[in-house]
Order: C-alpha cells, then sequence, then structure tokens
C-alpha cells in the first residue's frame, strides 16, 4: 500500500479509531436492474466507520477500527481485509455468538438502489461499553462515533463512553451523523436506500451528542435530523447553538459546504471546496470516501478548503465506482487526480487512474519472488510419450513438485509457483495450503506464436472462476523485429487479457521470450517493452529470458521506470538451462533494479520427471530431488543479493 510520512500525532501512535458498523457488502454486478434478479456479487468489506478506516489508511492517515465481527469466515474475512489495507485491528473483538453483518445491494439505475441489512442481532450491534478500552481510545488522536450506533442502549453507552475517554485525554470527536432511517426502526426491511424519514425520537437523541463533537459531518437531509428541523439554514443554526464544532455539509454534486463559526442568513456562506462533476453509478459509500478525504486534510491541519476539495475528490472516486471502500482512492491516486484530472465523467473508465489505483491496493507487498513453475503441459507430454498411463500421472507429480517447493520455504514469504490448471488439479489444491506461496496460472496454448489461449478464447468467463489471489501468466515468443502484421496480432491478443484481468480484478504476469526467434541483444527486450507500453499493457509482472550484460538489464530498468514505475517488477525465467548457465544469468540480473527473483522449471524437474514416470525413482526422490535443486537456485539468489547489499 503507497502511504505518506507519518503523521504529526505527538506521543499517539494513532490518528483516528472510527467506531460502529462493520459488515460484508455483497453487491450485485448486474447493473441496471432488480435486486430480485441480481445472479451473482462482488463481496468487499462495509459499514460506515469501516469503510472510513480503509479510506484514511489509503491516504495516509494510522487508523483503527473498533467494532464487533462474527466467530466465522465473514469477521475474518473483515479483520484479515483490514490488516492488508493497514488498518489497526486491536480495537476488533470477536463475538462468539453472533454473526457478522451483511449489506446486499443493486444498482437499478443511477437514482434507486435497493439496499437490504442483514443485521438481525449482528455482531457489531452487540458492541458495548466493555469494548472500549481506556488505553485504546487514549492512543489515537481523534475517534469518529456514527449515527446508527446511538440507535441501540448498548451501542450508544459504547460511543458515550469513548467520547468521554476521548475528550479527557484530548482527543477530537468526529461525529458522522450516517442516518440509516430503517435501522432506528422508522422504515422495513426493503427501505434500506431510504436517507431520509423524520422523527422526533432520533432527532432529541442525536442532539444530545453534538456538544461534545469537534467535527460534524452530514448530508443535507443528516443535518435535518440531527438538528430536528425541517429548514436547512435553520438547522444548522440549531446544530450550532448546540455545538462549536466544526460543521461539513455534504451537497452530493455540489461539493460541501465548511462553516467554522457563526451561522450567517446566508447558506452559501461557508468555506467550499473545489467539486468535480462526474457520473453517477453508485452513491453508496460516496460520504465514507468523502470523510476520508475530508479527515486526511483536517487532522493534518490543512486549510478547510483544502480538506474540503480532497473530500469532494474521494467522494467522486467513490460515485464512479461499484463498491465502497475498495473504491477510495490511495494517497498517490489522489494526488495523480489533482494534478492530472481526467478526460472522463465515469472516473472507472479512466484508464491512467483505474491502473494507479490497481497497483497501490495491490492484496500484499511482494519484494521478492522465488518460483518453482510446473506449468508446463507440452513438455511434460513429450517426456511421457504421449503414453496415456504416463499422462494420468502428470498431475500426481505436479503435486510432488509443490511439496518440494514447501519443502524449501519452510514457511518462508518470498515463495511462489507456476501451476496450469489443464494436468495442475490437485497441485493447485496442495499450493493453495500455503497461504504465503504467491500462485500464477498459464492461459497461453503451449507453443503458440501468434499467441493463442488454451481451452477457449473466451478469457472472461475463465477467469472468473479463478482464485482472487491467483495471478494470469501469458507468455509470448516476441520480438521487436517480427513482421507488423505478427506484432499486432500478438499485442491484440496481449490487449485482450490484460483487459480481462483487470476487468476480473486479477494481477497479470506477461512472458516475452524474444530469443528464440531473432538475435537477443542489449537493445532487443527494452525495444519489445516499449511496444508493448505503447499498446498499453502495464502488467504487474514481467517475466523475462536471462540477459547477456549488465547493460541490457539497466535498459530494461530504464523502461519500467519510465513507463511504469508501480510495476511489481520482473521474474527471470530458466528455458531448462543447467545451474552454471543459471548462475551467469543470476549474476547479472542481480544488478537490476526491476528484477525481482525468477520463476525457473525444467532446470529442476526435468530429471526427475524422467526418472519418476519412468520408474525409476519413488515419490520421496523425486521430491529430493527437486526440492535440492530449487533450494540450490534460492540460496544463489539469496548470496548474491546479500553480496549486492553489501
Amino acid at each position: 500500500m503507497s502511504q505518506i510520512p507519518s503523521t504529526k500525532g505527538g506521543d499517539k501512535p494513532l490518528d483516528i479509531i472510527t467506531i460502529g458498523r462493520a459488515s460484508v457488502d455483497l453487491y450485485g454486478q448486474q447493473i441496471g436492474t432488480r435486486l430480485e434478479d441480481v445472479s451473482s456479487f462482488a463481496k468487499s468489506v462495509g459499514g460506515c466507520p469501516c469503510n472510513i478506516s480503509v479510506g484514511t489508511a489509503r491516504l495516509g492517515l494510522k487508523s483503527a477500527l473498533l467494532t464487533r465481527v462474527g466467530n466465522e469466515q465473514m469477521g475474518r474475512f473483515i479483520r484479515e481485509q483490514l490488516e492488508r489495507e493497514g488498518v489497526e485491528t486491536r480495537g476488533i473483538v470477536t463475538d462468539p455468538e453472533r454473526l457478522t453483518a451483511l449489506a446486499i445491494l443493486a444498482v437499478e439505475n443511477e437514482k434507486s438502489f435497493p439496499l437490504l441489512f442483514y443485521r438481525d442481532n449482528c455482531a457489531d450491534n452487540a458492541l458495548n461499553e466493555d469494548d472500549i478500552a481506556e488505553e485504546f481510545i487514549c492512543s489515537a488522536r481523534a475517534i469518529l462515533v456514527t449515527g446508527t450506533h446511538f440507535s441501540k442502549p448498548n451501542t450508544d453507552a459504547a460511543q458515550r463512553k469513548a467520547i468521554r475517554i476521548a475528550k479527557e485525554g484530548g482527543a477530537k470527536v468526529v461525529f458522522d451523523i450516517d442516518y440509516r432511517p430503517n435501522l432506528w426502526g422508522l422504515a422495513g426491511h426493503d427501505a434500506g436506500e431510504s436517507r431520509y424519514i423524520a422523527s422526533d425520537r432520533v432527532s432529541a437523541h442525536l442532539k444530545t451528542v453534538l456538544g461534545d463533537c469537534d467535527l460534524i459531518v452530514g448530508t443535507e437531509e443528516e443535518v435535518l435530523i440531527a438538528s430536528g428541523e425541517s429548514d436547512l439554514l435553520q438547522a444548522l443554526k440549531t446544530i450550532r447553538s448546540l455545538s462549536t464544532a466544526t460543521i461539513v455539509l455534504k451537497r452530493g454534486p455540489m461539493g460541501c459546504i465548511v462553516y467554522d463559526g457563526p451561522i450567517s442568513d446566508d447558506l452559501e456562506d461557508g468555506i467550499v471546496g473545489k467539486g468535480f462533476p462526474i457520473e453517477v453509478y453508485n452513491v453508496l459509500g460516496a460520504g465514507d470516501a468523502f470523510m476520508s478525504g475530508f479527515l486526511r486534510g483536517w487532522l493534518r491541519g490543512e486549510p478547510h478548503a483544502t480538506s474540503a476539495t480532497w473530500a469532494n475528490a474521494c467522494g467522486a472516486f467513490a460515485v464512479s465506482r461499484l463498491l465502497c471502500a475498495p473504491e477510495i482512492p490511495t494517497w498517490v491516486e489522489l494526488q495523480y487526480f489533482l494534478e492530472h484530472g481526467s478526460k472522463e465523467k465515469a472516473l472507472r473508465k479512466d484508464e491512467a487512474i483505474n491502473h494507479v489505483h490497481w497497483a497501490t491496493t495491490r492484496r500484499r507487498d511482494i519484494p521478492l519472488l522465488m518460483a518453482l513453475a510446473i506449468d508446463h503441459r507440452s513438455q511434460l507430454e513429450d517426456i511421457a510419450e504421449g503414453k496415456p498411463e504416463l499422462l494420468a500421472r502428470i498431475p500426481a507429480f505436479k503435486a510432488l513438485a509443490v511439496k518440494a517447493a514447501a519443502e524449501v520455504a519452510a514457511g518462508r514469504s518470498g515463495f511462489g509457483m507456476l501451476i496450469d490448471d489443464k494436468y495442475g488439479r490437485d497441485a493447485l489444491f496442495a499450493a493453495g495450503a500455503h497461504r504465503d506461496f504467491w500462485i500464477a496460472k498459464p492461459i497461453e496454448l503451449p507453443g503458440s506464436r501468434p499467441l493463442k489461449f488454451e481451452f477457449s478464447q473466451d478469457l472472461g468467463s475463465r477467469l472468473i472462476d479463478w482464485p482472487v489471489d491467483h495471478c494470469i501468466k501469458v507468455l509470448s515468443f516476441y520480438h521487436p523485429d517480427d513482421p507488423a502484421e505478427l506484432k499486432a496480432t500478438q499485442i491484440a491478443k496481449l490487449r485482450s487479457a490484460f483487459e480481462a484481468a483487470r476487468k476480473v480484478g486479477r494481477e497479470i504476469l506477461i512472458e516475452i521470450i524474444a530469443g528464440k526467434h531473432g538475435p537477443l541483444d542489449d537493445q532487443t527486450i527494452p525495444r519489445a517493452l516499449n511496444e508493448l507500453y505503447d499498446a498499453g499493457l502495464k502488467p504487474d509482472w514481467w517475466k523475462l529470458e536471462p540477459q547477456a550484460s549488465r547493460g541490457a538489464w539497466a535498459a530494461i530498468d530504464a523502461v519500467i521506470e519510465k513507463r511504469d514505475p508501480l510495476c511489481r517488477g520482473v521474474v527471470l525465467l530458466g528455458l531448462e538451462a543447467p545451474y552454471e548457465v543459471l548462475k551467469d544469468g543470476f549474476v547479472a540480473a542481480r544488478t537490476s533494479k526491476t528484477v525481482k527473483g525468477f520463476a525457473v522449471g525444467r532446470t529442476i524437474f526435468a530429471d526427475a520427471a524422467k526418472g519418476w514416470l519412468g520408474g525409476t525413482i519413488t515419490d520421496d526422490q523425486a521430491v529430493a530431488e527437486m526440492a535440492a535443486k530449487f533450494k540450490a537456485l534460492v540460496d544463489l539468489w539469496l548470496q548474491l543479493g546479500e553480496t549486492k547489499a553489501a
């Protein structure tokens, strides 16, 4: 996750603790239809304070969430995802009795978003005063409380205890009014998208919170419910009579107005941040993104106009995309947008911004990658000589390769596997049991030139079944001196793979082998990469053949740094080269800034495959042989890295 330097928080390690709802959001992937007719859903973390904890972390603040989740898969998903986002999770209580809340939504049209809350006796609604630890609250410069969690006696008491501790410790109190009428019992289950129903009971309750707040943020409807008034200007004046807090009025496409003193008779007499006109795709989550952007400025002491501009920009991103927390921009992305803008009113269609968003929200950092490639199909078929009884044994051999790799990894990070889904089903299941393993799967038809996909040319329907952390690997025999027509065909196929990867949210590794179809000099691969970048390809990884000189790697580094500095990097392929030849390639590659490791196959498994399929060695012997060869390459790579560092 890309982040800015630490905040100026004195001796307090956290900038903000958000308190309240934490759910799993399931948002319909079919757009323009009723919730009744949605057939598949995208999953993400949700709930106003949960989303804000993610958004503020992405924008560089040190955030934490205080809530409850169930002792089940959905609760663990929330905790794990927040950890991936850099959110402090020690304030999350695991409830042994209750399930994690769910929210299910459809995008029916630009104004209708049917929403169901599954919150009957849910985990976060069981938050109580015992869950509020004084030491934890005192570790933050500010806390954020939310309107929904004032709707139940126990959650109300929990938030009020947090407010009391925060104020006694000199921390700021932020109030997101977060009004959901049906969560106050004012509307039916099918009225989740309803944003406003007047209620004297709710207004009287929320008024008792206002005096303790330093920052109050709400939409026009939320300001009305918090004040109990029916006129917006009078509502602001009523809130001001009860609180000295900075008031931020969210006005949707009109941006926002910040009031930091007396409320005049002119509604527009406040501080206005720059607005960003965009196409509305889904309004859910826009307020949470807005709050994240405002807090990024407010907690850093920025002028209100700056905070408001950042808030409006973050809200624009969320409105233009489907989900909530996953769509909030990172600090790098926000700065890119503010500097460059966008020609697209639908920001989700802006390729440059989407790439920055994707590359700065990847699931994990991978600074080192040492992979055993066992994704070979045709090579193992040749070793099996096409004999049906030997072909049937290939899946078991691939599972042995996973066992060998796991022995070498020994639980350490930085290891991975390339495994196909033609013969590798059992191996993929085995590799999946090692959570730290990076896994990539090939999609190319082996040996095809021009490139063709294996099994089907319809990648979308194939990739949707892949686990979210499996990387797409596509190999192209591409040389910059190839005929123009051949290159155009190759690029078009690579482009379709890249677009499919981005559409379904999977990383992609593009493997380029040039040396088999033309000369390989110091400029061959740099030229090829430039041509592929010109075509709009920005893969997460490149997989490249060994280069003869350090100059070639320097030129490759220069291309990647210029064309895509957010690229994860390069892994080195082996091409069945013997250890001594690979050693020379490793030495040259270790001078590169972008080479992060290697993915070698036949050098490691070829002899073992011949012996095992031929019946001359046992399972254990095959595993031992592959493990020894893989370990030799791992030790060499790490040793060269230590030498380089020294």
